[in-house]
């Protein structure tokens, strides 16, 4: 079991127990004790649990996540925030779909604002977010696949933990993914759930494109999904800092700056 899946376990049996025994872990995800005391470790220095004695506990006493929901904001909340910005940038993201391609985006309110400047193109797409398959529906060219799994309220994204979700034949030219936060340590999500989904879509095409708004780079997440070298390019918009931009040249990522 990959660090990843491991995290995501101890997040699960944390949110539905509020407390999990060291012991537990150890039987439950089938590692020994060293890699689970630096999983505790490594998860109570970034924030996200608070080790006790004798396992671990939801940090400063708090409620369990129910299970259908992810951290962060609903999408329709999100979707307000820095609007003209990732209109923007879905814009430009649309620009680089070849007419009969096959893609792959990831759900999220950036990758959001690509679908109405698809129409026409004719492409092929594999999707978890429900809102991009009520977008990409109505346009008749359109063909649109969605994995297996569960479906978190509301984000309305599917997310499945097991191998079998109907997506190993799929094959795509890019995969269109946003982020929590993206920075030196590469691209940034803040619900471990997501990493092993996104992880596995990233497996299945041959370049990502990440839109990311510019306040992104000036935001923080616990979970690294990849390093900034797996990142082919980063679309983002005019508030990026010459900064940002350097770091983005020096992995050699290109970057396009959307207005």
């Amino acid at each position: 079991m990959h660090a990843a899946e491991r995290d995501a376990e101890i997040t699960r049996l944390l949110n539905s127990q509020g407390f999990v025994s060291f012991k537990q872990l150890c039987d439950r995800l089938e590692a020994s004790s060293a890699t689970i005391r630096r999983d505790l470790e490594r998860l109570d220095a970034e924030g996200v649990i608070e080790r006790v004695r004798g396992g671990a506990r939801l940090r400063n006493g708090a409620k369990p996540i129910p299970s259908d929901r992810l951290v962060g904001a609903p999408f329709e909340e999100n979707k307000t925030r820095h609007a003209l910005q990732k209109a923007a940038i879905g814009r430009a993201a649309a620009k680089l779909c070849a007419r009969g391609e096959a893609i792959i985006i990831d759900g999220g309110t950036t990758t959001f604002q690509m679908c109405a400047h698809l129409e026409g193109l004719n492409l092929q797409v594999l999707t978890n977010s429900l809102h991009i398959v009520g977008e990409l529906l109505p346009q008749p060219g359109a063909r649109v696949s969605v994995p297996g799994g569960a479906v978190f309220r509301e984000q309305n994204i599917i997310l499945s933990p097991f191998e079998d979700d109907g997506i190993n034949r799929y094959h795509a030219s890019k995969l269109f993914m946003g982020a929590a936060a993206i920075g030196p340590r590469g691209l940034m999500q803040a619900d471990v759930v997501l990493i092993q989904a996104e992880q596995k879509l990233m497996d299945k095409a041959n370049q990502l494109v990440v839109l990311v708004d510019s306040s992104k780079f000036r935001s923080a997440a616990a979970f690294v999904v990849c390093g900034l070298d797996e990142i082919d390019t980063v679309i983002t918009d005019a508030g990026v800092r010459e900064s940002d931009l350097d770091l983005m040249r020096a992995h050699d990522i290109d970057v396009i700056v959307a207005r």
